[in-house]
């Protein structure tokens, strides 16, 4: 597999295009213009590097590929502007994005290219989650004017919260593939003693250990709560719709519960756009 097959099959060819699937993509559409456009292009460089990271391709390949993702970033905030990437770079000036960002977040899909991570212990599992989500949104609340102290904050919150969700809304995916994100001391609460990941997703356990992360989640969204009250309605509009579809996730995955054979809980795109419809004319 070559890079460009991977930007031309694999990757919708627009930032835009890109966002379609996300959950996020509604809370991106309310923005203005120059706000919505910057989030798409982060959005673009967030799906291609996770997309490598999560390649059927070798290890090598991959290590590789990211590996060139770390040096164009390097070369963009050198004033090396590789191509491609104009767009990128424009957004990176005008709203003052961080290069520590968008190399924490290469860091993050790293550590699944590395290796398929299995019961990590906590303390590698807030490290994983503030690479794929707080970097995220660290380069998101500066574009969405959140730049003091309380947008830093929100992006930690948030951000963990937000993926602790998909963790728990993606364990029998991600179990397919060789992968579990449910911590080992959420496993050892629960009497599961072993870290195959398909042994653990049928276990009849698994909800106290699924409970674990879903408390620790909610407890992220009481902070986020907090937070996002110190800012204006608009100026947080699409941290809120975010943490209200997700809340929402969370909701319907706790009152359907953890036992084997789960149905998959996504919400449909109407509801997503009457979340944002609530918040887009504030």
């Amino acid at each position: 597999m070559s890079t460009d097959m991977l930007h031309t099959a694999d990757v919708p060819s627009t930032p835009a295009a890109r966002a379609g699937n996300s959950s996020f993509y509604f809370a991106m559409r309310i923005l203005p213009r120059e706000q919505r456009e910057a989030m798409f292009e982060v959005y673009s460089f967030c799906k291609i590097v996770d997309d490598i990271a999560d390649s059927e391709a070798s290890r090598e390949w991959r290590l590789k590929f990211l590996a060139e993702w770390r040096r164009k970033i390097e070369a963009l905030y050198a004033g090396r502007v590789p191509p491609g990437l104009e767009n990128l770079d424009r957004v990176i000036t005008r709203f003052g994005l961080r290069r520590d960002d968008f190399l924490a977040v290469i860091d993050g899909v790293e550590m699944d290219a590395e290796e398929d991570i299995c019961a990590p212990e906590l303390t590698k599992l807030h490290v994983y989650c503030d690479r794929v989500a707080c970097a995220v949104g660290r380069l998101s609340v500066r574009i969405f004017g959140m730049r003091d102290h309380n947008g830093i904050l929100l992006a930690h919150y948030l951000g963990r919260a937000l993926q602790l969700i998909n963790i728990l809304r993606d364990i029998d995916e991600d179990a397919a593939v060789g992968r579990l994100y449910l911590p080992l001391e959420a496993l050892r609460l629960a009497g599961i003693d072993s870290i195959c990941p398909k042994t653990v997703v049928t276990d009849p356990a698994i909800g106290e250990a699924c409970n674990f992360l879903a408390e620790l989640a909610q407890a992220h969204f009481l902070k986020s709560d907090e937070i996002l009250a110190r800012f204006s309605r608009r100026t947080g509009r699409a941290p809120r719709i975010m943490q209200e579809a997700y809340r929402r996730m969370l909701d319907d995955m706790i009152q359907r519960g953890w036992s084997w054979p789960r149905q998959p809980v996504h919400l449909s795109r109407a509801h997503l756009l009457r979340i944002a419809l609530q918040h887009a004319f504030i």
